[in-house]
């Protein structure tokens, strides 16, 4: 039965629309990646309209690829520009640009293109051996275990994707109470219409995200003054020179930073921008040559390159299994799931594995393509840099206003989306993080469903909740998470000062 369903996941992945739809992609995401400004969230999202009218498996291939793509793309501009092109690669821009200046920018490039595709490989090695063994165990999940799960989920979110814890529960508060919006809750009671009747059936999660993620992007570039940058180099050599010099020369690093990547994008809410930024430290506190980072070293960059991509898979992980986003991009994936029928859950890998296959065929192949790809995208940098934006950004905004209408044919969903956009960009110019809100929307209606359910179950006993011995480690891990840096702070507050 396994060899049918690999024989079948093999015939949707090279079927040619399939194979069409992942070159198009391809070349859409590493455009996006490379504009500055216009991150893998945003192209992901600006994509949603377009899968609504592709099969299944195409639609998935076209986010897998756009997504590794952008990520990797988001280099180039960081490097040439010193402007990361996504947030992924705002970690190691610094560095990249220095080894630009510095004549070195063939190898800063090849370090992100090949590292890139290695860690999203190792990435997906992770997924096919850790969802299928994970689903097992989530088939014995009742709704008390999803009820932690959700919340130590919302949890992380906050604490992970922002130095201000507290503007990370603001936002994931505001994101729940739109998931509280229509009639979509357990009572079919309408929530915060005000007469509506557009709002009863709830606010539109893609819509609102398109706003989010693209919308602020638009309205960042209308109030944005500074002048544009200047590239500092005219020429882009061989780039894959002396990759293999590095690989043997950097293995601990690229697996430490790969497997640090998968990690930190299975949190929920964390994705490749945080584990980027958390590899990078920790190459630089563990290299031997500690004094050379931030001079144009090019250890961080493949320790970092190795991370961001290897997040994307990782991120598939409980979005897969769970049905809980591991980072922005998974909230919108779990969203064309359900559209196409493949409702995530344990229960996918036992009725459909055929599509599993498919979607982990998806992701080797996007990081194969990635190599031949980049290289040509680094090769046309240039011209890609200097793609005027007062040209790109009222084309996009007219491509989410188009896209959005088709969901619905309703204008109540453009309206959401531009709302959307305008809170995004408040909240972001305020430094509030916008990844929780989306998380609080995406999860909100599963937390309140499952937390309803287990109410029932067990005749308004709150002590349920602590009798399952899963659902009893779910909740010591959360409370372990909500109390930590209480405890840490007053430990510390004890501790006797030493006089010197």
């Amino acid at each position: 039965m396994t060899g049918g369903a690999i024989a079948q996941a093999f015939a949707m992945v090279f079927e040619p629309g399939t194979l069409i739809a992942m070159v198009l992609a391809s070349l859409y995401g590493l455009f996006v990646g490379a504009v500055p400004g216009l991150t893998a969230t945003m192209a992901t999202a600006l994509l949603v309209p377009v899968t609504f009218f592709m099969p299944p498996i195409p639609a998935i291939a076209t986010i897998v690829t756009a997504t590794a793509m952008a990520i990797f793309s988001g280099d180039v501009p960081g490097c040439l520009l010193r402007i990361p092109g996504t947030p992924a690669s705002a970690a190691y821009t610094d560095e990249a640009y220095a080894m630009t200046r510095k004549g070195h920018a063939e190898l800063a490039l090849g370090a992100g293109l090949v590292f890139s595709a290695v860690g999203g490989l190792f990435g997906t090695a992770v997924l096919i051996l850790a969802a299928p063994a994970l689903a097992e165990v989530a088939l014995h999940f009742s709704s008390f275990e999803y009820f932690w799960l959700v919340l130590l989920g919302l949890t992380c979110a906050v604490f992970i994707t922002s130095d201000q814890p507290l503007k990370g529960v603001v936002t994931l508060l505001l994101g729940l109470l739109v998931a509280c919006v229509g009639l979509g809750n357990p009572a079919g009671f309408p929530r915060f219409t005000f007469g509506n009747a557009e709002m009863t059936g709830g606010i539109g999660m893609i819509a609102m995200m398109i706003g989010m993620f693209a919308i602020s992007e638009v309205i960042r570039y209308v109030v944005d003054t500074s002048p544009p940058a200047e590239l500092v180099v005219d020429h882009v050599g061989n780039v894959m020179r002396g990759q293999w010099e590095l690989a043997k020369k950097y293995p601990v690093q690229i697996l430490r930073g790969s497997t640090l990547g998968t990690a930190v994008g299975a949190l929920p809410g964390a994705g490749a921008d945080i584990a980027a930024w958390m590899s990078y430290a920790m190459s630089k506190k563990f290299s031997k040559e500690p004094q050379k980072f931030g001079t144009g070293h090019v250890e961080g960059i493949v320790e970092s390159g190795s991370a961001n991509n290897s997040a994307l898979a990782g991120a598939w992980i409980p979005a897969l299994v769970f049905g809980i986003p591991g980072d922005s991009i998974t909230a919108i994936v779990i969203g064309v799931l359900y559209m196409k029928n493949m409702n995530p859950g344990p229960t996918l890998f036992t009725t459909n594995p055929q599509n599993i296959y498919a979607v982990f065929l998806l992701f080797i192949m996007a990081n194969i393509l990635m190599v031949p790809l980049g290289i040509l995208c680094i090769k046309v940098a240039k011209r890609i840099l200097k793609v005027p934006r007062n040209i790109l950004m009222p084309l996009i905004l007219l491509f989410c206003i188009v896209g959005t209408f088709a969901i619905n044919n309703s204008l109540f969903e453009v309206t959401v989306m531009l709302v959307a956009g305008v809170v995004a960009y408040v909240l972001e110019a305020n430094r509030f993080p916008i990844a929780p809100a989306i998380l609080g929307v995406v999860l909100g209606g599963m937390l309140e469903e499952n937390f309803i359910t287990s109410m029932i179950k067990s005749n308004g006993n709150l002590g349920a909740f602590f009798d399952r011995p899963i659902a009893l480690g779910l909740a010591v891990v959360t409370f372990a998470v909500w109390f930590a840096p209480a405890v840490m702070k007053v430990v510390r507050g004890r501790r006797p000062v030493v006089a010197a």
